[in-house]
């Protein structure tokens, strides 16, 4: 229960940063924590206590066991998440590198 409230303080957290923040690189950090919170969210809907891991054994009687599909989501998400993050992190040096700062009304202003 505590994960979970853990996951939706991440995800207000992360919310507040990308909606109120001016600065490209808080905005990046906040996109990081909603995918943070997604990725926990989708592990805790995995989780069972006391459940075995999917692996094919010799089983006689039923047992409880976890299920790899929330895990599997979270690996790729990883993956695609670390890339998204590279990709708006050149974009925000390239946008540096032209309009030196990284503040979006400064350059709106900037842009004319």
């Amino acid at each position: 229960m505590i994960a979970l409230f853990a996951c939706m303080a991440l995800l207000l957290i992360g919310l507040y940063a990308v909606v109120t923040k001016r600065n490209i690189i808080r905005i990046i950090i906040g996109f990081s924590l909603v995918e943070y919170a997604v990725n926990l969210f989708f592990a805790l809907v995995g989780f069972k206590r006391d459940a075995l891991p999917p692996i094919i054994t010799d089983v006689t009687q039923p047992r409880n066991f976890v299920d790899p599909v929330p895990k599997a989501l979270v690996l790729t998400a990883i993956v695609i998440g670390l890339a998204t993050t590279a990709l708006m992190l050149a974009l925000a040096m390239r946008i540096y590198e032209k309009y030196r700062t990284f503040d979006i009304s400064e350059i709106r202003r900037l842009k004319g």
